[in-house]
């Protein structure tokens, strides 16, 4: 197989939850330690960070990737989901996996993905642990994929922990409160391993607290700690918090006997986007109009996305907008602006929002709406009615944000 007929092979023949959902969700690790066990436990061979949380995770991720490689260190980064080419997953200093490496990988073990009816993100996991380990990185940032305690990532043994924060996001497979979700992110807490919690809430700090007590780990409450933060590439005012667990990751990692410097900081933090390719985080795309997409895609998010639209000057606001069918739509309609135009549409994936669906709940809210076929379709629609001074946004799917990116 080519590596087209390779990716679309994994995408299509195994359940995948970026496309299928529910049905692709395992709640074990059976399959991944059968897996790292076939693959020579690829995932000892490296030292790594686990970066969980519900918001800010990709982007601490690839900032603490950046500072590292302007330290000097050779950094392995896995990261999900992608936005364009599945090769963004698994990059070391920025660079994406080769196409030959992808295509070997699922030659060698296709036998036995067949036989243990592997899902897409674990053989994808191990084939990011097998990459690292061959390629010899100093250090790979590792981000879970969903929840924590059984992601397919953790497997690994870090050197530090990482929880950016806890949302009501995934309800269906982590729990629906606070503390049940901080609880499954929680399970990235190993033995003896310090841990960095970015924000500190009321209703997950005990449990946090409870784990790292269990397995005598030093915790670390990074927005407490930190009082300073530098400047980043990535736009933004949630950034701001990642900035934080970032500066509080590094402090540990130098204790830990890391040279990283404050210079290393400084320009790590900005050359985030140049040195790793991270897209779609307050990204600016056009000009006149102004066009800016990010990938948030829950309350937290939203947030952070309408008080930053409130920064930017423009006469009208237009918002391409479309989501997923597990999104929790009651707690993210309340904070869209009133006064913006809709351009709705349905991200070309199985879990996409049916555009009428979406008409009807955004109908119901008494927003300006209108329906299109596909997302370039509604962003084509926003700029022939948008006016040089006005301002589109693109949002509420990582999905939305890849087919525009």
């Amino acid at each position: 197989m080519n590596y087209k007929d390779t990716v679309s092979w994994m995408f299509k023949q195994l359940p995948m939850y970026q496309n299928k959902g529910k049905s692709a969700y395992k709640e074990d690790l059976s399959n991944t330690i059968k897996l790292a066990s076939y693959l020579d436990n690829p995932e000892n061979k490296f030292k790594s960070i686990h970066v969980a949380g519900t918001n800010g995770k990709g982007s601490t991720s690839h900032m603490l990737a950046s500072v590292l490689q302007e330290a000097g260190y050779n950094v392995g980064l896995y990261t999900s989901p992608h936005l364009k080419d599945f090769r963004e997953r698994i990059r070391i200093n920025g660079k994406p996996i080769s196409k030959q490496f992808v295509i070997g990988f699922m030659n060698r073990n296709l036998n036995f993905f067949e036989d243990n009816q592997l899902s897409f993100f674990e053989m994808t996991v191990g084939m990011a642990f097998d990459y690292f380990s061959k390629k010899k990185v100093d250090i790979a940032v590792i981000e879970v994929g969903m929840g924590g305690r059984l992601d397919s990532t953790n497997i690994i043994m870090p050197e530090l922990s990482v929880i950016t924060n806890i949302g009501l996001d995934h309800m269906q497979f982590l729990g629906k409160t606070l503390s049940a979700i901080a609880n499954e992110k929680a399970g990235i807490i190993k033995p003896n391993i310090p841990v960095v919690i970015g924000e500190t809430q009321a209703e997950t700090k005990e449990v946090f607290h409870k784990r790292a007590l269990e397995n005598n780990s030093e915790i670390f409450y990074a927005d407490k700690e930190i009082d300073e933060v530098y400047n980043s590439d990535l736009k933004g005012l949630y950034q701001t918090h990642n900035i934080k667990t970032v500066i509080q990751s590094v402090q540990i990692l130098n204790s830990l006997g890391y040279g990283i410097s404050d210079t290393h900081m400084q320009h790590g933090l900005l050359n985030v986007i140049n040195n790793t390719g991270l897209m779609g985080r307050w990204q600016t795309l056009g000009y006149k109009p102004k066009i800016i997409c990010d990938t948030a895609h829950n309350k937290e998010g939203m947030t952070y996305v309408v008080e930053q639209l409130k920064l930017e000057l423009y006469e009208k606001l237009h918002i391409v907008f479309g989501t997923v069918k597990d999104k929790d739509l009651s707690a993210v309609l309340p904070l869209l602006p009133k006064n913006a135009k809709y351009y709705l549409c349905k991200p070309s994936v199985d879990r996409g929002l049916h555009v009428d669906q979406l008409e009807y709940v955004f109908k119901a809210a008494n927003l300006n709406v209108t329906k299109h076929e596909s997302v370039n379709e509604a962003l084509k629609m926003a700029r022939l009615n948008a006016n040089p001074e006005d301002l589109i946004f693109v949002g509420g799917s990582t999905f939305v944000v890849a087919e525009i990116i």
